[in-house]
């Protein structure tokens, strides 16, 4: 498999490969990870916060829940949203990519651990980023 960046990247071309032509993609799935012909990250972020945000959504009811502890919906945190980005590790990050991906974090966590009561004015307050 051959992907790169040339002059006429905006002309469509083929590749041969034996005795047969393959289309030249834009971007495409492989082994779970989008890649693109500019080896951009962005349009992967996105899937993957797009996966994310909804298993969170299927798991919101449980996270929110005061019947179960916060050691175990931690645990499904870790079980069930977290995986999603898994290999994110390795990517470079912009300052703005990797302030999406925290926001999202903070507010799943924000779901489990509630509302917060302030010490000093004896008042319930919300949890912001």
């Amino acid at each position: 498999m051959i992907m790169s960046q040339d002059q006429n990247a905006g002309q469509s071309h083929n590749i041969k490969i034996g005795n047969s032509y393959s289309e030249r993609m834009e971007q495409f799935k492989y082994l779970g990870t989008t890649l693109t012909y500019q080896n951009s990250i962005q349009e992967e972020i996105k899937s993957r916060l797009k996966s994310e945000n909804a298993c969170y959504h299927l798991v919101q009811n449980l996270l929110s829940s005061s019947l179960l502890s916060k050691n175990l919906n931690i645990k499904i945190y870790r079980t069930i949203i977290l995986p999603v980005l898994y290999g994110c590790e390795t990517w470079s990050l912009t300052l703005r990519e990797e302030c999406r991906l925290r926001v999202f974090e903070k507010r799943v966590l924000r779901s489990i651990f509630g509302p917060k009561r302030d010490v000093v004015t004896e008042e319930w307050r919300t949890l912001h980023s």
